[in-house]
């Protein structure tokens, strides 16, 4: 790994630990055991460093994501497993990551990255779509992102939330393709 990543690395930890305000250049020197200064020859600014951290969740994201199509069965085992994942052994870059997004209600100048970042996940989540929904793997995207996202919220802020299951996943994903293919014959009808 780079002096970048590894810098990128300690921020998100220390954004997940201290929240917004205890997210400083010497913080994250400190967590990640390096000089004091090092952090801020790679991230020269406040903004250069959450911009360091958005880039670095995306990235990590983007290596779990399988390269493939997947079917029903092995979406649904895919997303069990990550969401399981993420509310566990991930927890503190989910938390980083709420943190960017509710501080970004009151910093405008973080929506933009924060709302391309969110539509190259949708990107990704259709293309492991694909698969289970052929052609309306992007709306079965979007519509299983705000519902994803909830359920994770609640496993990460929930003290020993029990574990996400493959049925709720699997009930999940059939309602919204349910929904969508619905909406899509009505859109049919009318034109």
């Amino acid at each position: 790994m780079s002096r970048s990543t590894d810098i990128a690395d300690a921020a998100i930890g220390t954004l997940a630990a201290e929240g917004m305000r205890g997210l400083t250049h010497r913080a994250v020197d400190r967590a990640a055991g390096l000089p004091e200064g090092s952090t801020s020859s790679y991230y020269r600014t406040r903004a250069s460093l959450l911009q360091g951290v958005m880039d670095r969740l995306l990235e990590l994201d983007q290596l779990e994501a399988p390269d493939e199509d997947l079917d029903f069965d092995e979406f649904v085992d895919y997303f069990t497993e990550t969401l399981n994942q993420w509310s566990t052994g991930g927890r503190l870059r989910e938390i980083a990551r709420y943190e960017l997004i509710l501080e970004s209600t009151r910093r405008p100048e973080l929506r933009e990255p924060l709302a391309r970042q969110a539509e190259q996940i949708h990107q990704l989540g259709a293309s492991m779509l694909r698969g289970v929904a052929g052609a309306a793997a992007p709306e079965l995207a979007r519509s299983l992102a705000p519902l994803l996202d909830g359920l994770l919220l609640r496993q990460v802020t929930t003290p020993h939330a029990a574990p996400i299951t493959r049925d709720q996943i699997a009930n999940l994903i059939r309602s919204q393709l349910d929904a969508v293919s619905t909406a899509k014959r009505r859109g049919n009808r009318k034109q």
